[in-house]
């Protein structure tokens, strides 16, 4: 999961123009700055985009070989393989209904949009699928990975829309995140919902900041008050309560999970959902 997530964050970061990843540059950030360090031929923004695709291809095989090499039956790990293959083909799928939202006018994005392509670039990657690999591998019944995948698309979900509200900025004090999201100009929930609620000026005021990275500190400020005043910071804190909800109690109900196994993975949705980073 290690090696599909890096090679996946890679190229994610290229399309999102991303600086940094994890603490760090990001892969083709840092490919570009020793491109014009040494004063290589061509331009450098072309050399790290084409070492990060790269890189990011050479990490996929790695994924695929960690697979073939599990010391399980073979039936286990062709149903594994299964799996991965599905956790890609929905990643790819959300990412390219992500990339079409980030180009259309805010007004004709719909909450619905929003929360699938969360659902299929996301919370399948995520959550849903690492369960459920993890628990093919361990030889689970139907049953099970029934309510890993129910359980994990909730938690995914609510993940994301976390990361949305931290991605805006706020709680940047913990986070140590800023408000790249909105200067990105990612179409989140938040956004999607305040928008539908502001009057002309309002929007005018989102979108003076929304895809502009050379917004200014005040104008990026006065879309954060928006989001809160427009109550949409608060109803993404609803939609994350209410799937969390969901999620918690169907561990609770599950007949295929054992005590221990509905402690593990309340564990996991807490921290999910509730995280600051």
């Amino acid at each position: 999961m290690e090696h599909f997530q890096t090679w996946m964050l890679i190229h994610d970061d290229i399309i999102d123009h991303a600086e940094t990843r994890r603490g760090g540059p990001a892969v083709h950030r840092e490919a570009e700055r020793e491109h014009a360090q040494h004063a290589w031929s061509g331009p450098s923004s072309e050399f790290g985009m084409g070492i990060g695709i790269t890189l990011g291809d050479l990490a996929e095989p790695f994924t695929v070989r960690s697979f073939l090499s599990a010391p399980v039956a073979g039936d286990r790990r062709l149903r594994a393989l299964e799996e991965y293959a599905r956790m890609a083909r929905d990643t790819a799928f959300g990412q390219l209904l992500d990339i079409r939202s980030a180009v259309r006018p805010v007004e004709e994005v719909s909450e619905q949009e929003v929360l699938t392509v969360h659902r299929l670039k996301t919370s399948v990657y995520t959550v849903a699928s690492p369960l459920r690999i993890g628990a093919i591998l361990g030889g689970a019944r139907p049953g099970l990975l029934q309510d890993l995948e129910s359980i994990g698309v909730d938690l995914g979900i609510a993940f994301q829309l976390r990361d949305d509200i931290l991605g805006a900025g706020f709680d940047e004090g913990r986070s140590g995140k800023s408000a790249n999201d909105l200067i990105e100009g990612k179409r989140t929930l938040l956004i999607v919902h305040a928008y539908a609620q502001c009057d002309g000026a309002g929007r005018q005021t989102i979108r003076a900041v929304l895809g502009h990275p050379d917004a200014d500190p005040e104008q990026v400020r006065a879309v954060q008050k928006l989001i809160e005043s427009t109550g949409s910071l608060a109803y993404s804190e609803a939609r994350i309560d209410e799937l969390a909800r969901r999620a918690f109690r169907r561990i609770g109900r599950s007949r295929a999970l054992t005590e221990p196994d509905r402690a593990l993975l309340r564990e996991i949705g807490e921290r999910l959902v509730h995280r600051a980073t």
